[in-house]
């Protein structure tokens, strides 16, 4: 037996010590790797670029009410009336999707205050089947619409979606005009309506209830349109111009009010909901 075998004979055996795999991630921006929890200390936004990485509902939901909110049921739908199937079954995907989340459906609405203000919050995730607009998201815009009516306060929604749910066909495309006739109650309550458009917000939803409110905020970068880019260059024959459909391009062109930071939005939105509160509850 050689020295060198009897020495690490010799030396105790410990287990190697687990490490865990989700210390760090990459901004899609910079491409500055970022320790998690000081990204998500920062909001999700990035500390280098001030890129403004994707959240789920149960996250900004968090970041922008007070505590003691209530989250409201989503409400129930026929599913999958189309008997729809494509490389798997509408309601496997549905399952798949309900797997990992907290909620029903892409759009969760909450009952609770910004700073004392009061209002009705909906939050749709692009990580629920990329935040696709069908019947549940419709039925749950409505809810949280008549739920505002009710509470006499404004309704804040912040969008985030791929567009209409082709799973459902004709029936997702038939929200548009349905939130559109909800809002309609809304504006003749004389309550307000307020838009944060945040990275991805296109297709049907940009086409309807993302592009109607009384106030349209955007998150910086976010990515804003109907179409996508190709599909017009292609159509147009032109090249688009630098930032196109992004948040600060809408901003300077009129379709957006305000690009604000995420650090900003409470106090934007708390403020923008005691400007436009109804005369008759103000203090």
């Amino acid at each position: 037996m050689s020295w060198l075998t009897r020495v690490r004979n010799s030396l105790s055996r410990t287990s190697k010590r687990d490490t865990p795999d989700n210390l760090w991630i990459k901004c899609r921006s910079c491409g500055e790797m970022l320790f998690v929890k000081d990204f998500e200390d920062n909001l999700s936004v990035c500390p280098k670029c001030d890129y403004h990485g994707r959240i789920g509902a149960q996250e900004r939901i968090g970041q922008l009410l007070d505590p003691g909110f209530s989250i409201l049921p989503t409400p129930k739908v026929k599913e999958d009336p189309l008997r729809f199937r494509d490389s798997k079954k509408y309601p496997d995907r549905l399952k798949a999707a309900r797997a990992n989340y907290p909620y029903g459906d892409a759009l969760t609405n909450a009952v609770g205050q910004i700073e004392g203000k009061k209002l009705v919050l909906g939050v749709q995730d692009f990580g629920f089947m990329g935040g696709s607009m069908g019947m549940a998201v419709g039925a749950a815009f409505v809810a949280g619409i008549e739920r505002a009516i009710r509470e006499k306060c404004g309704y804040v929604i912040c969008t985030a979606a791929g567009g209409a749910r082709m799973q459902e066909g004709i029936l997702s495309l038939m929200q548009m005009p349905k939130t559109t006739v909800a809002l309609r109650r809304l504006k003749a309550a004389g309550l307000p309506y307020i838009v944060v458009l945040t990275d991805p917000t296109t297709g049907g939803v940009t086409a309807s209830y993302a592009m109607l409110g009384d106030v349209q905020i955007a998150e910086p970068g976010a990515l804003i349109g109907f179409a996508g880019q190709r599909v017009i260059q292609d159509t147009i024959r032109e090249k688009l111009p630098d930032g196109f459909q992004r948040a600060e391009y809408l901003h300077e062109h009129g379709m957006v009010d305000m690009v604000v930071h995420r650090r900003n939005m409470r106090e934007t939105l708390a403020r923008l909901l005691d400007y436009l509160r109804p005369v008759a509850t103000a203090a």
